[in-house]
């Protein structure tokens, strides 16, 4: 069961306790919620690095006390070596999924760490960077404990990442995947954290560790260059919002598919659902969701071909999908799920500055290569590119890829705030759906809004048949009203599935009460200042 934590010195949310305690740790210290979410970043850097590193992707919300939130993008661009006939001459049909071909793009998380410390810095933040990192340097000196989820994707991965670069070495014992609880150590990564904490965390671009990470690129042939690295900021730009009855909705634009997320609470407000956990309530937001796919499958790309979407989120575009959307049967659904391993932050300070953050490397592991001198996991992000230069996100130098990543905060016209998220490729969209509609639109409780059984629209993998996969938990009569009106529905073996993500949210009130929770499916926790 999810429990809900009631503080009121601030909070941090986490998949993993030991990165909640380390962001509670600095607001203790007297850090503020940008600080924390640093701090916590670090860490679940080190003790999660299964669905996370340093050479991943990072996007941020940021919102200040009776401010507008502030969206900081952080993702990394293809390579000045990944180009379509270069894939091609190498007899690739498409990008590779793990290796060094599939190293491609630039690592962009660091690069947000340091623009988030700078704005720490400007509204009053006064703890350095040792501070900030000393947990997860420790961690990752001193070894973590492997968890469960760690421990069985390792070993179902074993034989395709034991073959990437550098793997081995960090992530296997003997040659085997390791068990749960077993004490993992990484020395060079430490040596990473503890020098960026001293040298400011654009060395990773500019200084000694991006002369080690170019050159160890360089030697297994990745596309990213030390020029690449150079080249590389994190942009602070405006977030995507979409109007709801009593609050509005932030969430983070192209490459992004927070359009999506977006779209889908805009157009389920608009179908009238009276109660939740209903059949109206769980078709409403899968049919709500296929609609909103398709929209992001069109128009979600590089922001600089995008264009601005928030025309897409007019009352008049969500009123002519609601139409398209039958209350009493299920539209047919062929797309291809999109998958991705992620970890959501969260944090809220005594001020009421709040933080919603997801960083990532796409897929468990990323892309596999490890590289030894900094001990840096590197993503495969640039996989969801494609080798068809008609396609919408084609393969060029320079070219941000498509990101399944989105945080997303709630402003509510009574003066609560809401930041939340959740790891999970296209179940990131539909996990905050289902827990936005619980707790704000029908009154559940925030860790029973996260425990309750949740459902995944997508296609199974090795599977030509796109299903609703639902934790057992599910009312048997609402799976079968659901069978009824035409969704393909099977039934998980699992109460409580890592299928639908690992999902956080807080909540700040008014009269300064931050009620946070934590999602049962990970190794996570709420952990109050």
């Amino acid at each position: 069961m999810s429990e809900t934590i009631v503080g009121e010195q601030g909070m941090v949310v986490a998949p993993h306790r030991a990165a909640a305690e380390a962001g509670a740790e600095i607001l203790r210290a007297g850090g503020n919620a940008i600080e924390a979410a640093i701090a916590a970043a670090a860490t679940i850097a080190v003790v999660y690095p299964h669905m996370n590193a340093i050479g991943g992707d990072g996007f941020w919300l940021i919102r200040e006390p009776g401010k507008e939130p502030r969206y900081l993008e952080a993702c990394g661009a293809a390579g000045s070596g990944a180009t379509i006939k270069a894939y091609r001459d190498k007899g690739h049909d498409a990008v590779p999924t793990r290796g060094p071909d599939a190293a491609l793009t630039v690592a962009g998380a660091v690069s947000g760490w340091n623009t988030a410390y700078e704005l720490s810095q400007s509204l009053g933040g006064r703890l350095d960077r040792p501070t900030l990192l000393a947990n997860a340097i420790a961690h990752a000196r001193d070894g973590t404990t492997v968890t469960r989820s760690q421990a069985r994707l390792t070993a179902e991965h074993r034989e395709m990442l034991a073959a990437q670069p550098g793997f081995s070495d960090v992530f296997l014992i003997d040659g085997k995947a390791p068990e749960a609880g077993a004490k993992l150590r990484q020395e060079r990564l430490a040596d990473t954290l503890d020098h960026l904490a001293r040298a400011g965390f654009q060395d990773f671009y500019r200084g000694d560790i991006a002369s080690e990470i170019a050159a160890d690129l360089q030697r297994i042939g990745s596309a990213v260059s030390r020029v690449d690295l150079e080249r590389h900021e994190a942009r602070l730009r405006p977030p995507l919002s979409v109007r709801l009855d009593g609050a509005t909705v932030y969430n983070s634009p192209p490459p992004t598919q927070g359009f999506a997320s977006l779209l889908i609470l805009g157009i389920f407000e608009r179908l009238g659902v009276k109660r939740g956990e209903s059949f109206e309530h769980v078709h409403g937001l899968i049919e709500a969701t296929k609609r909103a796919f398709l929209l992001r499958d069109k128009h979600v790309t590089d922001p600089i071909f995008a264009g601005d979407l928030s025309m897409h989120l007019s009352s008049r575009v969500l009123e002519r999908e609601v139409a398209r959307i039958d209350m009493k049967r299920a539209a047919p659904w062929p797309q291809p799920a999109k998958k991705g391993d992620t970890v959501w932050i969260g944090a809220i300070d005594a001020s009421g500055l709040s933080v919603s953050y997801i960083q990532s490397i796409f897929w468990e592991f990323g892309s596999g290569v490890v590289l030894p001198a900094t001990g840096i996991t590197w993503q495969n992000r640039g996989a969801s590119f494609s080798l068809d230069p008609k396609s919408l996100n084609p393969l060029e130098p320079g070219r941000r890829p498509f990101h399944t990543l989105n945080p997303a905060i709630a402003r509510f016209d009574d003066g609560r705030i809401m930041s939340y998220g959740t790891m999970g490729g296209d179940g990131q969209p539909q996990t905050q759906g289902a827990i936005f509609t619980r707790h704000a639109v029908f009154g559940m409780d925030l860790g029973a809004a996260i425990d309750a059984p949740r459902w995944l629209l997508g296609r199974t993998w090795g599977s030509d048949h796109t299903q609703v996969r639902v934790e057992n938990r599910l009312d048997p009569d609402l799976v079968l009203a659901l069978e009824r009106a035409g969704h393909e529905v099977t039934v998980l073996d699992e109460a409580y599935s890592d299928t639908m993500g690992h999902a956080g949210a807080l909540v700040r009130r008014k009269d300064g009460r931050i009620f946070g929770a934590s999602d049962p499916r990970s190794d996570g926790a709420a952990v109050a200042a």
